[in-house]
């Protein structure tokens, strides 16, 4: 499952590794050897303590394509990236996953040039989820998807079903929730509530609930091991929470999911070409390859997401334990470009300010 912190303001440059070597190394480029394919990505698609799909993904591509795949974890993501395109050097990647359509517009806000290229032909692109093709420009396609969700100690609460009853006085303090600034989830939340309140009123909503008590922490993991421990009975997560109950012997009626109003705001995760790539035909062999039916499910699985396309069947297990909402909402690239962070800087404002 993606626990990412939102894609940080660009600042001075990070120390990074790569899975293997140092930043800055290319084994294979140019030698003569075995090509090697460099792709940038998130510490948790690789090393997540649960479960995780890089190991796999790595094992499996190299056994049939005659390329080695190299992760390429910065500390500060995508941020990372942006940063050495505004300093005129070397990407030294050449394909990132992870992207969402906020990290999209922000990319596309900061930089001059392009840091992304089109896709192209890439087998297996038409399977993809109509409603989770987010890039207009057709750089990004998705490779898997979330669903932001409230998670529920069932034996403790029943959780409102709306928006307008986690204002009620019954639930005073029962909430916990992450700041959007700082938190996939809690941007994810945020804009949900604008979805559903409007730009003219979903700060009027966050102020009501702030008067009734809602705790707004910095990450999803401080927000959940806070529900963890019991300080509130409700917590914005993921849908597929009950996954993780379940493969930890939990109780899964203390990890019970509410889609609010019957919805939950969906969070695809995509991948791309980077524009300097020396590597562009591999990278799109990659893409392919991660659209392909049966890693399409082995991503779900590993990842605890959901696939990004339409043709994957999931064990049945995971298909019992994973809920998708009955209606999923969100934002097009279009309608957040010029928007989405002024929502979360006056979101900010108003909240401190409180």
């Amino acid at each position: 499952m993606n626990r990412r912190n939102f894609l940080a303001a660009a600042g001075g440059a990070a120390t990074v590794t790569l899975a293997g070597c140092t930043f800055g190394s290319s084994p294979g480029r140019g030698d003569g050897g075995t090509d090697t394919l460099v792709v940038g990505t998130y510490s948790s698609l690789i090393d997540s303590p649960s479960s995780s799909p890089g190991a796999w993904l790595k094992s499996t591509f190299e056994e049939e394509f005659d390329i080695d795949l190299v992760w390429q974890t910065p500390s500060n993501e995508l941020s990372h990236y942006v940063q050495r395109q505004q300093a005129g050097v070397d990407i030294e990647a050449d394909l990132y996953m992870g992207l969402n359509p906020e990290d999209l517009v922000r990319v596309d806000r900061e930089l001059d040039e392009a840091l992304f290229a089109e896709a192209g032909d890439i087998e297996g692109r038409s399977d993809i989820k109509p409603g989770l093709q987010f890039d207009p420009q057709e750089r990004a396609l998705p490779y898997d998807t979330g669903y932001v969700s409230l998670v529920f100690d069932g034996t403790e609460m029943t959780a409102p079903e709306t928006f307008e009853g986690l204002l009620a006085d019954e639930v005073r303090g029962d909430l916990i929730a992450q700041n959007p600034g700082s938190s996939s989830t809690g941007r994810a939340f945020l804009l949900h509530t604008v979805k559903e309140f409007g730009p003219e009123g979903y700060l009027d909503y966050w102020a009501d609930l702030q008067a009734n008590d809602v705790q707004v922490l910095g990450s999803w993991d401080d927000s959940y091991s806070a529900w963890s421990s019991g300080e509130a009975p409700m917590v914005v997560s993921y849908s597929t929470d009950r996954v993780f109950a379940d493969e930890s012997g939990a109780n899964l009626e203390e990890h019970r999911i509410r889609f609010l109003n019957d919805q939950a705001y969906a969070n695809p995760e995509g991948m791309a070409v980077f524009a300097d790539s020396d590597r562009p035909e591999a990278a799109r062999q990659f893409m392919s390859f991660l659209l392909r039916p049966e890693i399409q499910g082995e991503i779900a699985v590993r990842n605890v997401q959901f696939p990004a396309t339409d043709t994957v069947i999931l064990p049945e297990d995971y298909a019992e334990l994973a809920r998708e909402p009955p209606e999923p909402v969100t934002f097009t690239y279009d309608e957040l470009q010029g928007n989405v962070s002024d929502w979360i800087s006056d979101w900010e404002r108003q909240f401190a300010g409180n």
